[in-house]
């Protein structure tokens, strides 16, 4: 319980500073380094739990061209978002990185099979691709309230839903996936992260008075759906550690387990967040 508290206190410390940080230039190549090096951990991680390293004595070209494909596409987030879409970037990059697999598995035939070529691609995109969502959320107006909506629909939900369950939990939500999960908690999770989310509304106008969209209505809305989506994030990065019978996926964060532990709901969260954020405040569409 020690080690756990004290790396939930250095990640979220880590987490504070970084959205602070990027308010400058430097501040956003360290937050995107620190997205980086957290993707290619989580890429690896989840590689590794999807078997596809599995009886390869030789290094994997899968991998090593997963790890290429993800520096290069956080590079190209940091210096090419003035230049194009930084959308169509991405699907640029996912079809890239398709090709080039399917090419090396073409190329090695039979050393590959087919699941494994298909696993890393869906690894790309399940934690680099959606994790660099947190980088392209902060740079969005009101960045810096968009970034702390992230996290407080999900690890603040996560955090409400435990004592929610603990104080009242009697159904359980998913029994096979989660024993410990209740409907009550689940319940007191989202409602916990939606009036959090309209209190940073409430600060954001405070401090934005010539603003005359309704934030309230909107972060509510993105409290609502977004810490209802990190629950289910949570859930299926727990079907997948199910399906292949591990504990944990990985042990680089003591008490926590590894990237896709502790990052499980954010990756999966996030780029619905940016996409509400998008839709419901940079386009003032209920303002």
């Amino acid at each position: 319980m020690k080690q756990r508290v004290i790396s939930g206190f250095v990640i979220g410390a880590v987490t504070v500073f970084a959205g602070f940080a990027a308010e400058y230039e430097a501040g956003r190549i360290f937050l995107g380094m620190v997205l980086l090096v957290c993707s290619l951990i989580g890429y690896s991680e989840l590689c590794a739990a999807c078997k596809v390293t599995e009886g390869l004595k030789k290094g994997n070209a899968l991998l090593y061209f997963g790890y290429a494909g993800t520096v290069i596409y956080y590079l190209g987030l940091f210096f090419l978002g003035d230049l194009i879409s930084l959308d169509f970037y991405t699907l640029v990059m996912i079809v890239l990185l398709l090709l080039t697999l399917m090419g090396v598995y073409v190329i090695t035939f039979p050393r590959f099979h087919c699941n494994q070529v298909m696993t890393a691609v869906f690894a790309f995109i399940y934690c680099p691709v959606l994790m660099s969502f947190i980088y392209r959320a902060r740079l969005l107006p009101y960045g810096l309230y968009i970034y702390a909506l992230i996290f407080f629909t999900t690890w603040i939900c996560d955090t409400c839903a435990y004592f929610s369950g603990v104080a009242f939990g009697r159904h359980k939500m998913a029994p096979v996936l989660s024993p410990k999960k209740t409907v009550e908690g689940s319940v007191g999770g989202i409602a916990g992260s939606t009036v959090l989310c309209f209190l940073l509304s409430l600060l954001l106008k405070m401090r934005n008075p010539q603003e005359q969209a309704r934030f309230g209505l909107a972060f509510i809305l993105i409290g609502l759906i977004g810490s209802a989506v990190s629950e289910i994030g949570d859930l299926a990065a727990s079907a997948i550690k199910r399906d292949h019978k591990i504990k944990d996926y990985g042990n680089c964060i003591p008490g926590h387990g590894g990237i896709m532990d502790r990052f499980d709901s954010v990756i999966f969260t996030t780029p619905i967040i940016y996409f509400l954020a998008e839709l419901l405040v940079k386009s003032k569409l209920i303002g």
